[in-house]
């Protein structure tokens, strides 16, 4: 069955293929999109009626990865795919904030859009594609949408801009954005850059704009043929009482002015504007307060969002007394947490960051174990954000969506300045952000904070980083615009624009944008970064003020690492069987030791909270490693003796032959109570066998050689007593007397202590 297709070049000569009305037919409407091997399914569905005072658009976006689109099995126990990964939920946040202010303001249906990655291909990355597959299942149904939009990756490879860049090119690529438009108008941007400039950015931004224009255009195509598309279906979500909503605005417009303009702190503020609505409720006969008190509380919001605005665009003041341009007041406190790492606490106005920065081995790297993305990282960013923070009690889980969005922002902007490629900084590094207080803009508090933590933990960052969030209010009508710079959590709730901005001095490092309204020019784009630039280097004037530049040596409780490379041949020896010799090492230097092999080497690294541990540790693995040399001296352990002669160890695998005759300057018969197994004792390596590769050791050649001493030629066989059948008796005589007396005394005991411990 072949269904209804569009296909059309992105532009470079791949195609995109939009297909419908051959999968998940009885949703209301699904698509599937094919780039490359890279399959997407988007099916959605919308009820039929919304639920009962529901005043919101309560919209649910799911991204989902089987693994067997690219035939892997799952890890875990139950070898099924479970709860999403943090890159999935990267995802659905993507989709759904490029979709949502689409939709009527008064259409409040639960709507579920899910994507499933079906097929993949790991040089063509998904998430581009997300927002395409989400946008054309609502194009093909019958739900209402202010669609299509699309998103697409834009990326900058040996200076020329390229759309939905491959994996390769992204390695090459200085910037990597996702931007997401309608055929008109910009509507989220999300990504990460190396210190690129404004005019850059708003480049990337409308490059990535034609190139959504062609996707929005080949879903209209596709739309044109699909009847069901055609006949949107009527709703009614809302119900209004035009007189009671004009009652509200009269009763309750000049009081709110007043409030907003009395420049209260946040607390302050929502008190007293939940104290007019309660007063208003009362004035309402008490058997028709219940059923009229949601919708007063629908005209009181849009009371609100209009006497703020008007004071912003009017006044050119802001909520708490602010200029628009103006910061508010920063204090900071570095190496706050005696016993981190490094630690630091950044406060703006009301939004207060506590950070640390703990660094860890290799063994501590996070593995991230996706279908499509599979690797270790060294740099982890935790941000939370409890019920406290913002007065409010309810109930704490796990991370949650909004948590893990602001964690990404974050890692973005200062990863680039940790320096991950010195040889000298094997650390895997994790900065966990915990929000105190908050009154807009925690994320980049986040980003500030992180900046100061890892400079107080002693990491060498090429250089600072901060962050702003820049907010619009702007009316059509009269065509006034506000743009305002460290935007409170009112400002962003009532505003055109959210618009998050990280950076050094010399560019951007990351950005997060969401826009609610249509019509954001060049012009206002290009005015709204450079205003932020201003912000941004007033806030690391701040930094760079309260931390100068990075500890110069980590506190004493930091473990140290120090890297050392042996032969890829003795990887083994070193881990020894069932990792039982490297296992011994950690227990007996407290250390912890990691080996990886590289090329043709073993990178070893080792960590302890104090050096003398580590070289302990390192002697030992070099003596493991340690390449036998005739005429080095080695202090063997005896590990069996023979009739002529003891085996040696004289590193840890490597044994050596010390013939009998190598003793010592006198004659043994056996080497019974002068050596045993388990002894230590100094030897030289006198030879090496060129066939064989046999040591040959002594430890006679250590001694002093006494007076008149003739060598004798050496045998690998035990000497023998004379045997002259003339002499037997008296030589028997003589020689049980040698032993009995003298001999004994000086090849016995007195001997054996000369260089056994």
């Amino acid at each position: 069955m072949i269904g209804i297709r569009k296909i059309f070049d992105i532009g470079d000569g791949r195609e995109i293929m939009i297909e419908t009305g051959k999968l998940a037919k009885q949703a209301d409407g699904s698509v599937l999109v094919k780039m490359g091997n890279t399959m997407l399914l988007a099916a959605v569905c919308s009820k039929k009626e919304a639920a009962e005072n529901v005043d919101f658009m309560p919209l649910q976006v799911e991204y989902q990865e089987k693994y067997a689109s690219v035939g892997r099995f799952p890890g875990g126990f139950f070898k099924r795919e479970a709860r999403p990964s943090e890159y999935e939920i990267l995802i659905d946040r993507l989709v759904d904030r490029a979709l949502r202010p689409l939709f009527p303001d008064d259409y409040h249906a639960e709507t579920q859009v899910i994507l499933t990655l079906v097929s993949g291909d790991k040089n063509n990355l998904p998430d581009a594609l997300a927002c395409l597959a989400a946008s054309s299942a609502l194009a093909v149904s019958d739900i209402p949408f202010n669609g299509p939009i699309s998103e697409v990756r834009v990326g900058r490879v040996n200076g020329q801009m390229v759309i939905n860049p491959t994996v390769e090119q992204m390695a090459e690529s200085d910037i990597d954005m996702i931007v997401a438009a309608s055929m008109d108008n910009i509507m989220m941007v999300e990504g990460e850059m190396k210190e690129i400039s404004e005019a850059d950015m708003v480049e990337a931004i409308h490059f990535a704009h034609e190139a959504i224009k062609i996707q929005c255009q080949a879903q209209l195509d596709l739309a044109a043929m699909v009847p069901k598309s055609q006949n949107k279906r009527v709703y009614c979500h809302e119900n209004n009482d035009d007189d009671l909503r004009e009652k509200v605005h009269a009763a309750l417009y000049d009081k709110v002015y007043a409030i907003a303009k009395s420049f209260a702190s946040k607390q302050e503020r929502n008190e007293r504007f939940d104290a007019i609505v309660e007063e208003f409720l009362e004035t309402i006969p008490e058997e028709e307060r219940e059923d009229k008190a949601p919708l007063v509380k629908r005209y009181y919001h849009d009371v609100q969002y209009d006497a703020m605005r008007a004071m912003i665009l009017d006044e050119r003041v802001r909520l708490d007394g602010r200029a628009t341009e103006d910061i508010r007041p920063i204090w900071i406190e570095t190496d706050y947490l005696p016993s981190a790492h490094g630690s630091a606490i950044f406060t703006r106005g009301e939004t207060q960051s506590l950070t640390t920065c703990t660094l860890g081995t290799k063994l501590d790297e996070q593995t991230i174990d996706g279908a499509i993305i599979e690797k270790s990282s060294r740099f982890i960013l935790h941000y939370n954000f409890p019920p406290y923070s913002v007065g409010e009690v309810r109930r704490v889980g796990s991370a949650g969506r909004r948590e893990i969005g602001h964690g990404n922002l974050a890692h973005r902007a200062l990863q680039s300045v940790i320096p991950f490629e010195d040889s000298t900084f094997p650390y895997t590094v994790r900065i966990v952000s915990d929000i105190l207080e908050s009154n807009g803009s925690s994320s980049m508090a986040t980003v500030c904070a992180g900046t100061l933590a890892l400079m107080d933990c002693g990491v060498k960052i090429s250089k600072p980083v901060s962050g702003i969030a820049m907010g619009l209010i702007s009316d059509e009508k009269s065509g006034k615009y506000a743009i305002l710079s460290d935007i409170l959590g009112d400002e962003d709730h009532l505003g055109d624009m959210d618009f998050k901005v990280c950076g050094t001095a010399d560019g951007i490092t990351a950005c997060q944008m969401d826009i609610k309204v249509n019509g954001l020019t060049a012009e206002l784009l290009a005015e709204a970064l450079e205003q932020a630039r201003k912000g941004r280097l007033f806030i690391l004037d701040k930094i760079v003020e309260a931390c100068p530049k990075p500890r110069e040596d980590y506190k004493p409780f930091v473990p140290r690492i120090i890297q050392m490379l042996i032969d890829r041949d003795k990887i083994g020896a070193v881990i020894g069987t069932g990792g039982k010799v490297i296992q011994e090492i950690q227990r007996e230097t407290n250390t912890v030791i990691n080996i990886e092999e590289v090329g043709n080497y073993g990178v070893i690294d080792i960590a302890a909270a104090n050096i003398s541990d580590i070289e302990e540790a390192m002697n030992r693995i070099k003596a493991i490693t340690a390449v036998p040399e005739i005429g080095e001296i080695y202090e063997g352990k005896v590990k069996s003796v023979v009739s002529f002669g003891a085996f040696i160890e004289i590193i840890p695998g490597t044994e050596g032959l010390m013939h009998i005759s190598e003793v010592d300057y006198q004659r043994h018969a056996t080497l019974d109570g002068i050596l045993a197994v388990g002894d230590t004792i100094s030897v030289k390596l006198i030879a090496i066998d060129e066939k064989t590769g046999k040591l040959k050791l002594s430890h006679k050649v250590l001694m002093p050689k006494p007076e008149g001493y003739v060598e004798t030629e050496k045998t690998d066989r035990p000497p023998r007593r004379e045997n002259d059948r003339g002499d037997r008796g008296d030589r028997g005589d003589r020689d049980r007397g040698d032993r009995g007396g003298d001999r004994r005394k000086s090849g016995g005991h007195e001997n054996r202590r000369s260089f056994r411990r």
